[in-house]
């Protein structure tokens, strides 16, 4: 596969646009930065807090690094142009071809350095997603140096459940985590559990280290997409965001406010307090993995509107209608798309997650095709990505035991 070098005047514009994110919104401290100067190949593996991560690592070396990014948000910018001359790498989220594949290792072969997100998603909740397990063996194959860059504090700044920026202090640091050499001699499991160990992040732990105020960081209002159910009552889709820093729910009255730190203190006489949200979320994801094991509920559907990409226009365009559903196997769309109908199943299989704006829209991806369903009722969002992750978990344990065990079919 062909490498074509960076355009070295279009890189400079966007550090420059990426430095005044940086010092402005996140107001980023660099803890160490081992890439600084470095030459010849190198890959680095970043985590994922915020749609804007970039900004605050595309300047910790001079040398033009090719960030790979997600194939819906590349091709849904007006700048798409500029994003190619500045040696982006698009490609489909979760899934990787053999054409990605080898693009990204032109990078490698030609002396250059390449960033990856592997978690591929930003976090809805403090809590870093799943990584893929082919990761770890794609970074062997790629055979370079391996860093890290690890960000602290852009969930806060710039939360996905909400818009616009929370300006504060967030933290980078960069560390060599492989070495070429070592990683040719480490096994999976050696790379897996180190790579996690330095990319999974809880940000509300890591804010008890840094304790970092945001501009309205206070503002629940969103988040209730997020914490659809009550901890104390169990009430689905009963949080409310009663006031700017409380929610409440509608079905007991358990009520939280949060402070500026991010914190959550409970308000309400009644039920436990949960002082993260990364904590709540945890405990409404193992309450409908117990249903699920259970077999209380094995499915879920909802209608939905369906967009995909205009090429042309560069957005997502209404382009029919139906329903959503989903089970342990697959998703199931049937309804109309360009006023045909269509009865579409894909495979869940290997899916860790999938892209998705809280109390909005979820992407299904099936190859080359991006699916956009809105959801008529957005708070089914968030269960619909939970059972996702879960079937995912339970998928990759099933694996394992599978694999410790060959005896078990």
């Amino acid at each position: 596969m062909h490498y074509k070098k960076p355009n070295l005047l279009c890189y400079r514009i966007a550090q420059i646009a990426a430095w005044l994110v940086a010092t402005f919104i996140f107001r980023r401290k660099i803890l160490r930065n081992e890439i600084k100067g470095k030459k010849g190949p190198f890959v680095v593996i970043a985590n994922h807090q915020a749609a804007l991560d970039f900004a605050n690592l595309i300047c910790a070396n001079r040398r033009p690094m090719s960030f790979v990014i997600s194939n819906s948000f590349f091709n849904t910018l007006p700048i798409r142009g500029f994003l190619t001359k500045m040696g982006v790498i698009p490609k489909q989220q979760f899934q990787t071809t053999v054409r990605d594949m080898k693009r990204m290792k032109a990078v490698i072969d030609q002396g250059e350095p390449i960033v990856i997100y592997p978690a591929g998603l930003m976090c809805e909740d403090g809590l870093s997603t799943p990584i893929p397990s082919a990761t770890y063996k794609f970074l062997k194959w790629l055979d370079a140096d391996v860093y890290v860059a690890k960000t602290s504090g852009t969930y806060f700044a710039m939360p996905k459940w909400t818009s616009g920026f929370r300006p504060g202090r967030t933290h980078l640091d960069i560390y060599k985590l492989f070495s070429r050499e070592e990683l040719k001699n480490l096994d999976m499991v050696q790379v897996k559990d180190r790579a996690e160990e330095a990319l999974l992040f809880d940000a509300y732990r890591e804010q008890e280290i840094f304790k970092v105020k945001y501009s309205n960081g206070s503002d629940v209002r969103g988040l209730e997409h997020v914490l659809y159910q009550c901890p104390h009552c169990l009430a689905e889709f009963s949080m409310e965001a009663v006031e700017k820093d409380r929610l409440r729910c509608s079905a007991c009255g358990y009520e939280h406010r949060s402070d500026e730190y991010g914190f959550l203190y409970k308000v309400s006489s009644h039920g436990q307090e949960v002082r993260y949200v990364s904590d709540w979320s945890l405990g409404i994801y193992g309450r409908l993995k117990e249903k699920l094991l259970s077999g209380e509920i094995a499915d879920l559907s909802t209608p939905v509107t369906i967009r995909m990409i205009d090429y042309d226009k560069k957005k997502f365009l209404d382009v029919g209608h139906g329903t959503l559903s989903l089970n342990a196997r697959q998703f199931t769309i049937d309804g109309v798309i360009r006023e045909q109908p269509v009865s579409l199943a894909v495979s869940i299989a290997g899916v860790p997650t999938l892209p998705f704006k809280p109390g909005k829209y979820l992407e299904v991806q099936d190859g080359s095709d991006i699916y956009r369903c809105v959801l008529e009722d957005g708070r089914l969002v968030m269960k619909f990505i939970n059972m996702v992750k879960i079937f995912h978990e339970l998928s990759q344990n099933k694996e394992r035991n599978t694999a410790n065990n060959p005896a078990v079919l």
